[in-house]
């Protein structure tokens, strides 16, 4: 039983049975059988049909926010940004797809030679919950531009949202069973991937869920992109601009309720600004109201599910036992729903065991640093490799310490971010591949070597 259930009140909203296996493999066979005339469809057709799935996002914006926000939890302004944001990659693969997947002539050799980048057939998407639209668009934006089919399995907890995205892509015209959400619980999965059809995975989640369907892919001889947690550190120099600094850090440890792979979760701070640095971020993080996230004015909604606020309050009490110091926040508050106030971390040992897992949630674990070199030792010391920040007065050496920190992308005096016009992914344990930009759409094509002699 697939169940959709309101984080905030904890009641039951709709309930769902999970397919067969029977039935799974005749939608499989069903996408197989659409993907050939699509892959040959001109690419001004496929734009054609993401730039209107933008329109009907914009359009439905409300609606589609009121739904994530019943099914797990998003306050609806923020809500209502995703979906602006999931137009946005549809307008941009529409926009530069054909110059992405252009053919590319190469000198020398032969007399004409060129790289093609050609369709693979079904790509399968193991989506997470945190972002339920926006996740799923920024692979299904350049899956369905390259010529690929692509079955969705969306996570546990947000069917509703999974049947959305299907029909607003079904209402922008999309050739029935190009895209299909495959209403089906993990366990079938390595089915999935071992259909003769699909042709490769890509997985947001958890490294134990990406090393699980990685291990499938392989054995499968299948393409896989793995997409996974993250432990972002913020390393705040002496000379940063404590106001702006202050201001994201409030911002990207607690924006969807702390509940994102790229949110800053360790706050690597010098100590001439250490003690005025967590001072700010309290103040900041106190006034952010908690609350229903139907109000327009709630920032901080309910967790997900009770489950995943059980897990990061058992987190939070073994940094608590490994010396940490509550300065704030770090309790389950009482009344109903899965609402976890913001919480402030410091004194934790730097080998904590607890240190070197993902905090999802609205926890911030501060440390001070006396040295640029310890900052980015401290910054390297996690098994994870996502995003990070340097914030610095001096724009030079925030770039000379960002080309130090291991990471897939490094922001100086920014939020860390995806967008559509750049390669977004991990190193080390989270993950491999990119989504987004020209090197997303390449992800899922046969690159062709074409050669005449």
């Amino acid at each position: 039983m697939i169940r959709s259930v309101n984080p905030a009140t904890g009641q039951v909203v709709q309930t769902f049975e999970e397919w067969s296996a029977d039935t799974t493999r005749e939608t499989l066979d069903g996408v197989a059988a659409a993907w050939e005339p699509w892959s040959e469809t001109a690419l001004s057709e496929r734009a054609a049909i993401l730039r209107k799935a933008a329109r009907i996002l914009r359009d439905n914006r409300i609606e589609l926010a009121d739904l994530m926000a019943m099914e797990m939890g998003k306050p609806v302004t923020q809500g209502r940004l995703e979906i602006d944001k999931s137009a946005l990659v549809c307008e941009y693969y529409a926009e530069n797809a054909e110059r992405h997947l252009a053919p590319e002539p190469v000198e020398g050799v032969g007399s004409k030679a060129f790289v093609s980048y050609e369709p693979l057939g079904t790509v399968l998407a193991v989506m997470p919950w945190n972002f339920p639209f926006w996740q799923v668009f920024r692979i299904a934006a350049p899956t369905l531009m390259a010529g690929n089919a692509m079955v969705l399995k969306h996570a546990s907890n947000v069917p509703m949202c999974a049947q959305a995205i299907e029909k607003v892509l079904d209402q922008a015209g999309l050739p029935e069973n190009v895209f299909r959400t495959l209403m089906i619980g993990a366990g079938q999965v390595e089915n999935v991937l071992a259909h003769d059809s699909v042709a490769g995975v890509c997985l947001t989640g958890s490294d134990a869920a990406g090393r699980s369907v990685a291990a499938v892919a392989g054995r499968n001889l299948k393409r896989s992109v793995m997409e996974l947690g993250g432990s972002d550190p913020f390393v705040v120099l002496a000379d940063a601009d404590l106001d702006k600094a202050v201001q994201v850090a409030v911002c990207s440890r607690c924006k969807n309720t702390g509940q994102a792979c790229i949110a800053a979760k360790r706050f690597i701070v010098m100590e001439d600004v250490y003690d005025e640095f967590v001072a700010r971020m309290k103040d900041g993080m106190t006034a952010l109201k908690m609350g229903d996230p139907m109000d327009p004015e709630t920032y901080l909604g309910p967790m997900a599910t009770e489950v995943l606020r059980a897990e990061l309050q058992h987190q939070v009490d073994r940094c608590v036992e490994a010396g940490g110091i509550l300065v704030l926040g770090g309790s389950v508050p009482d009344g109903p729903g899965a609402f976890y106030p913001p919480t402030i971390i410091t004194n934790v040992s730097a080998d904590a065991a607890v240190v070197q897992e993902e905090l999802f949630g609205p926890v911030a674990l501060v440390f001070k640093v006396g040295s640029e070199q310890e900052a980015v030792e401290l910054a390297n010391a996690t098994p994870y490799g996502l995003g990070g920040s340097v914030w610095a007065g001096d724009g030079n050496k925030g770039l000379e310490l960002a080309a130090r920190i291991r990471t897939g992308s490094v922001f100086v005096n920014a939020l860390v971010s995806s967008t559509p016009e750049l390669p977004f992914g991990g190193i080390k344990a989270s993950g491999y591949g990119r989504e987004l930009s020209a090197w997303g759409i390449r992800e899922f094509v046969n690159v062709k070597t074409t050669v005449v002699g």
